[in-house]
């Protein structure tokens, strides 16, 4: 399937401010069975844009603009080509001793470590209890029950957390967004001593009446049976239209990285697109950055995916804003505030 990608982020200022320093990760990946066609970033007012690969071989944009400005827009535009995989199933994939040896003859420590979001606490190792999570069954068969359990035991609620909230905060109210069921999913996974690793990029909704990818069955948690799901078992999607999403992807012997999404009780379907991959959303937030002032800001972010065989749909219109006051950093006799962007 090639998809139709166009994230708009906006950013006010009132006052405005003199200078914006920003970075972005908003440029599909090349790798796997994804391939991004064509990129373009478009940045208002007019900068002159660059681009490095950091160092998990994401590419990250950034640019400067200079002088009194009260808006910054920033729109990313993709066309990228998702390949079906064939779903993972218990009966094809290795046990712990494979996963093991997998991980002693690789390099995946940076995945198997705490990283900033992705902490242990008393909280996750309460929850870890409850779920049952220790090593049982084999690998791929644990993390799809554990994915299913995610799903159910906490509620999808947009904006319950801010961009920087621990996961303490969605395990006290179970209640979150894709974000921290991510880093809940990750931390619990690297606890398996399982490597494991945050994505940041889209997921293409699909109208109800049409939905046939392979929703995980509560009845089937070993593995799934493509196109063997009855209608009375399918789910909708949870996670927010129009909006940037986050699942994970964990080492699987016999499949390599396997994209597992709590938010949707999903296993890595073609309607996922990957943009950035690291140890938590801290390495990979799609916009990040500083300005000179002291302004009252909102930040507002429109996604659109669709087929790109399909009509050319209007401009969505913001379903993600944030406002907030001046949170001020003296450094060097200069005011500056960080703008990120919470992913749902």
């Amino acid at each position: 399937m090639i998809y139709s990608v166009r994230h708009t982020t906006t950013f006010r200022y009132e006052p405005a401010v003199r200078e914006s320093l920003m970075e972005v990760r908003l440029q599909p990946r090349s790798d796997g069975e994804q391939r991004c066609l064509s990129f373009t970033l478009t940045v208002e007012p007019a900068a002159n844009v660059m681009q490095y690969h950091d160092f998990i071989g994401n590419t990250v944009h950034h640019f400067d603009i200079a002088g009194s400005h009260s808006q910054v827009k920033v729109t990313a535009q993709s066309s990228v080509d998702v390949q079906s995989t064939p779903q993972p199933r218990s009966s094809d994939s290795g046990d712990w001793a494979d996963l093991d040896a997998s991980v002693s003859a690789g390099d995946y420590w940076e995945m198997l470590l705490p990283s900033h979001f992705a902490q242990p606490s008393d909280l996750l190792q309460q929850l870890a209890r409850e779920l049952g999570c220790q090593r049982r069954g084999n690998p791929l068969s644990l993390l799809t029950e554990l994915n299913h359990a995610i799903y159910k035991s906490f509620d999808y609620v947009p904006h319950s957390t801010k961009v920087d909230s621990p996961i303490e905060d969605a395990l006290r109210t179970r209640a979150g967004v894709c974000q921290d069921f991510a880093h809940i999913m990750i931390a619990l996974v690297r606890g398996l001593k399982i490597p494991c690793r945050y994505v940041s990029g889209y997921m293409f909704h699909m109208d109800e009446e049409n939905i046939d990818e392979q929703k995980i069955d509560e009845q089937n948690p070993n593995g799934l049976q493509p196109n063997q799901q009855q209608p009375n078992q399918q789910q909708k999607d949870r996670s927010l239209e129009g909006a940037s999403h986050a699942w994970v992807e964990a080492l699987i012997p016999g499949w390599g990285w396997v994209a597992f999404d709590p938010t949707n009780n999903l296993v890595g379907t073609d309607r996922h697109i990957r943009v950035a991959i690291g140890r938590d959303y801290a390495d990979v937030p799609p916009t990040k950055g500083v300005y000179k002032g002291e302004a009252q800001n909102e930040l507002s972010v429109a996604v659109t995916v669709s087929p790109a065989n399909s009509m050319i749909p209007e401009p969505a219109a913001p379903t993600y804003v944030v406002r907030s006051r001046p949170m001020l950093v003296r450094s060097a006799a200069v005011r500056v505030e960080q703008e990120q962007q919470q992913q749902q």
